[in-house]
């Protein structure tokens, strides 16, 4: 299997984060992560061009292979709904004008993915990675949609099936079987 590159993003029309994961067979490192504030723009509209410039920017930057990208989650507040939608939207935009594949998850299964719980908070999400990716206190962002959106593209990694394992169970209860120290007990 040939290296390459996923650009994960982590929409938002404050603050949008950016991860890039360069995989190599079953490994994968980070390459690159960080998050565009976009707080002090008042005009929504401008805040879109922005995302669409900032997203083809990097693009162009590390040429990435495929791009992976959080589904809008369903909230109570349609307003907020339709702004991350936008910001979704333009940036799926952004990939397709750099004819970039482009993979959507849920953010759940983000969440599974990376830590087995779908109610992982940021922060699990963030020090999951940091010990996936042997990730330093240095290299971790300001900003954790920056790990959010790496977080994205670990999820398309192990989607596509490039983690390869020397475990193999045959059940559940071989897995519990195997894997003793993983089992919460009852006090």
């Amino acid at each position: 299997m040939k290296e390459k590159l996923i650009l994960g993003i982590d929409p938002g029309t404050n603050i949008m984060g950016y991860g890039l994961l360069r995989v190599n067979g079953n490994k994968a490192k980070l390459e690159n992560m960080g998050a565009w504030d976009m707080r002090k723009m008042k005009d929504p509209y401008l805040r879109l061009g922005y995302i669409f410039e900032q997203v083809t920017d990097v693009i162009c930057k590390y040429f990435p292979d495929e791009m992976a990208i959080e589904a809008p989650f369903f909230g109570k507040n349609v307003q907020s709904m339709l702004k991350l939608g936008r910001s979704q939207g333009v940036a799926i935009a952004a990939a397709i004008h750099n004819k970039l594949p482009i993979y959507e998850y849920a953010p759940l299964k983000i969440k599974m993915a990376i830590t087995g719980q779908g109610q992982a908070s940021k922060e699990q999400v963030a020090d999951m990675l940091k010990r996936l990716l042997k990730i330093t206190d240095e290299q971790m962002p300001h900003f954790m949609d920056a790990t959010d959106a790496l977080g994205v593209a670990y999820c398309h990694f192990m989607q596509k099936g490039n983690v390869v394992t020397d475990v193999h169970y045959k059940s559940w209860k071989d897995f519990v079987k195997k894997n003793q120290e993983r089992i919460c007990k009852k006090s």
